[in-house]
């Protein structure tokens, strides 16, 4: 196994920003040290976090956790390995933009190769920031990553789809404002079409686009490559498949009293030895 201290923040972000250059990736979203470590053995060329997939972890909703803690799981996903990492970075953790700049200066200290900053607001009578507003905070992020002299990617969230806002012209008129306000990358989770990645990912042309995939919808990567997506990251789904086989083996348990769920548990022997070798490099 790579040694996380094999690749220097600098060399990461150069690697990051030429996968965003051509072609499609895939960014899958590990949620701890040990899942981090697998995908990186797995082979993937980088990996982002999950706000969702964390706080699940420590038995908490996605947006309870603060500032200060994410930026520590961020640092510690970081130590874990010696790919590029993307920070799902939530809303900035600030609602005016020189909180958002403060927020992001943070993060780009922990040595993360791109962040995502949401124009969500986690008020229901108010789901999205107004487009002045939201556009003046992605302007803020990328003053702040241009201030800190770091070639950090910069991606852009519109969350229209995730608050009911199913209006692709909205989605669209957002992803371009964030593009001219330096956004390096789009991304609209929750389009699952294709014709809505088509016309989002034409749409911002030249810019990459990051396609969500939430769960089983049928589109390959080849599928999502052709459809001119630049990149592929799965949220907090690898976790909730793991939440998916646990929930079932419970259940089974509790309801059957039996326990053939376990069938399909990874053995003892081949995880134990996973860490047992990666813990010897």
């Amino acid at each position: 196994m790579t040694s996380p201290a094999a690749s220097s923040p600098a060399d990461k972000r150069r690697a990051f920003r030429s996968l965003h250059e051509s072609g499609c990736f895939v960014l899958p979203n590990p949620w701890d040290v040990g899942t981090t470590r697998y995908l990186e053995a797995a082979g993937f060329k980088a990996l982002a976090t999950t706000s969702a997939g964390y706080a699940f972890s420590t038995g908490r909703p996605d947006g309870a956790v603060g500032r200060d803690e994410m930026l520590a799981h961020i640092a510690d996903l970081l130590a874990a390995t010696s790919l590029p990492m993307n920070a799902d970075f939530e809303a900035g953790y600030a609602h005016d933009p020189a909180g958002v700049a403060e927020s992001v200066t943070l993060c780009i200290e922990t040595g993360v190769s791109g962040l995502s900053i949401e124009d969500a607001t986690g008020d229901a009578a108010r789901p999205l920031y107004d487009l002045d507003d939201a556009v003046a905070r992605v302007r803020a992020a990328r003053k702040a990553i241009d201030a800190s002299g770091a070639d950090v990617i910069l991606t852009a969230r519109a969350e229209c789809f995730l608050v009911g806002r199913t209006d692709l012209n909205e989605v669209i008129t957002r992803l371009k404002a964030y593009a001219a306000a330096g956004a390096d990358c789009l991304y609209a989770p929750g389009i699952r079409t294709r014709d809505d990645i088509s016309a989002v990912v034409e749409a911002v042309a030249p810019l990459p686009v990051n396609v969500l995939m939430p769960g089983s919808t049928g589109l390959s990567v080849a599928d999502l490559a052709g459809l001119g997506a630049r990149r592929i990251s799965v949220g907090s789904t690898l976790s909730r498949v793991a939440w998916g086989a646990f929930i079932a083996s419970v259940e089974e348990i509790r309801d059957a009293g039996t326990f053939q769920k376990f069938a399909d548990a990874v053995p003892f022997a081949e995880i134990n030895g996973f860490f047992r070798a990666g813990s010897d490099t």
